[in-house]
């Protein structure tokens, strides 16, 4: 066997049915078996897209997504994905094509130094310099992207090892087995179990707490410990706040539910954590949008800090009882130990806490002004039609800024990995692709992106993708002719100063561009529009659908904690003159 057809084997072997990716001259012989292979290619118009779609499809099903690219700037167009991707600890397969290794160094066309380039934004890279090595280096790879923190590996594979005209390339196949592949990475050995002594110093602070709060990071998606982490909130009654990585984790319709802290959550889930007398952090690593001002953030709150990764205790917070683990199997030694210690029999009373919560919940719910006839939509609106007009089930896939706040703020999430977003990076254009991922992972399920029309000009082209691969994603257009989020951080911010923003609620022609990459498009501009539009792109299922939203540009995502503010300072409404501090 030569190397690219034991590239493509390994990859069956994997369990791998679609590649994303995009050929050229130095991945060339590597392409050439996939012609006999069973695994789906979806051939897409730019790298980017590759990488984002491979993401969406990890998000959506849990397995990892595989894309594949050429040498040189085929490898440097990716860069982003693999970033987004190991920011936000997604599953990812990574194989790029490299000049032969005669080249290497030599400038040669198209040669790049790939591992070095993405050596900070994988979890894993690797250059192949051996045929007989792509076996256990794909094995290798799909290890250390699905276990432990999950993240993106990358294989960087010479022309020269995969050339079937090259004898170097043939060699004996051998499929290594687990002990083989174990053997293989001595250094490596994530830890899943808590500690027992730990899980119980944590279920004892859980009994003593009079205000605690459980702070749900995308880390319990990853864990699939959705089902854990429910049994834990039920069996204490213990309020819930889902970050924007973990939106699905727990019920939003769930009484337990407080939604989504940090910089555009809702005040009940910001304010709740700023009053905790414990934070239970689980799979979540205090990012800044969530913590505010650090020093000011949660003063009273002993903190539980549960995460696969070593290096994310302390990293922001100190814990007082940090825990290293798997997310599930930590929450079910947790759980185990509560009900030895007498479970709710034996927890302090905190119905005070619950009551005082539920005063904020009635007191600061999410609001917003409907448009006056005329006026432009408000984007808040056209969410609630579309949460309210789609399945259940519905995966949402975001864009970033504005969109994607309202995205979060106002659908209704039931279901785990039912929400997918750029979370840690914050990549623009990464919607269209993302949910073109999706969609290829969950045939059956549908799939809105969401997008802004800043961001939708970044990777549309992907659509012509979809379009010809028979992909029928849905795609809602917020278009308020801005780049909404920098117009609303210039005009609170910096006097409305609105320097560079304003990009056209007319060109392109969203309607006439998304018809010529093979769409069925509308253009939606007022109330008494919005809900029929819906249901009719929802009844179309052989092709993509855009609709452009023509959106109110005035308007701004509250709540709001100013950055480099602390959480005492968020602001509520669009009216409010002054910040709304925390009742103490």
């Amino acid at each position: 066997m030569n190397g690219g057809q034991a590239l493509i084997r390994s990859l069956e072997l994997e369990g791998t049915d679609t590649i994303f990716g995009l050929p050229g001259g130095a991945i060339l012989p590597v392409y050439d078996p996939i012609l006999d292979s069973p695994i789906r290619h979806i051939l897409v118009r730019h790298e980017q897209g590759a990488g984002h779609m491979a993401e969406g499809y990890a998000h959506a099903t849990g397995r990892p997504g595989v894309a594949m690219v050429t040498s040189g700037p085929a490898a440097t167009n990716i860069v982003t994905p693999l970033a987004d991707a190991y920011m936000d600890s997604v599953p990812m397969i990574c194989i790029t094509g490299q000049v032969a290794t005669a080249s290497l160094g030599t400038d040669a066309f198209q040669e790049a130094d790939t591992v070095g380039i993405t050596r900070s934004v994988t979890k894993h890279n690797e250059l192949v310099t051996s045929a007989a090595d792509i076996p256990l280096k794909v094995r290798q790879a799909f290890h250390l992207a699905t276990t432990g923190r999950p993240g993106p590996v990358l294989l960087d594979i010479p022309k020269d090892i995969v050339d079937p005209n090259n004898p170097d390339a043939w060699f004996d196949w051998v499929w290594p087995t687990d002990d083989e592949v174990r053997a293989s990475l001595p250094g490596y050995r994530p830890t899943t179990t808590g500690h027992p002594r730990k899980v119980r110093e944590a279920a004892e602070m859980i009994l003593a707490a009079e205000r605690p709060v459980l702070y749900v990071g995308g880390g319990v998606l990853k864990a699939r410990a959705a089902e854990s982490l429910r049994e834990l909130a039920e069996l204490l009654d213990i309020p819930v706040v889902t970050t924007l990585m973990a939106r699905g984790a727990f019920p939003d319709d769930h009484p337990l539910c407080l939604g989504m802290p940090g910089m555009h959550g809702n005040y009940t889930a910001v304010t709740a954590m700023q009053r905790s007398d414990l934070l239970i952090a689980l799979g979540s690593r205090f990012d800044d949008r969530v913590t505010g001002k650090l020093a000011e953030f949660a003063p009273l709150a002993k903190v539980i800090h549960v995460d696969i990764d070593p290096a994310e205790l302390g990293k922001v917070r100190n814990a007082n009882v940090p825990i290293v683990g798997d997310c599930r199997q930590v929450i079910d030694a947790i759980l185990a130990d509560l009900i030895h210690l007498g479970g709710a029999d034996a927890a302090t009373d905190i119905t005070a806490w619950r009551s005082t919560v539920s005063g904020w919940q009635e007191k600061y719910p999410l609001a917003y002004d409907q448009s006056e006839p005329g006026e432009l939509l408000k984007p808040q609106y056209v969410l609630e039609q579309l949460r309210d007009l789609s399945p259940e089930d519905t995966i949402v896939v975001s864009g970033v800024g504005q969109h994607q706040m309202w995205a979060s703020q106002f659908w209704t999430f039931r279901h785990p990995y039912t929400w997918i977003n750029s979370g840690g990076l914050g990549t623009m254009g990464f919607s269209v692709p993302a949910a073109i991922g999706a969609k290829v992972g969950m045939p059956d399920r549908t799939v809105w992106s969401v997008d802004g029309d800043g961001c939708f000009q970044m990777t549309a082209q992907e659509l012509v993708t979809a379009a010809t691969e028979r992909i029928p994603v849905k795609v809602a257009i917020l278009n308020n002719a801005y780049l909404g989020m920098v117009r609303q951080w210039q005009e609170m911010f910096y006097e409305e100063r609105y320097s560079e923003v304003y990009l056209s609620p007319d060109l392109p022609d969203y309607v006439k561009w998304a018809e010529a990459m093979g769409c069925v498009a509308f253009r939606v501009e007022s109330p008494e529009e919005v809900a029929p539009t819906i249901r009719k792109a929802n009844e179309i299922d052989d092709r993509p659908v855009v609709i452009e939203f023509r959106t109110d540009s005035s308007e701004k995502v509250f709540p709001m904690v100013p950055s480099g503010k602390g959480n005492d300072e968020i602001v509520v409404s669009q009216d409010s003159d002054e910040a709304e501090g925390i009742t103490q």
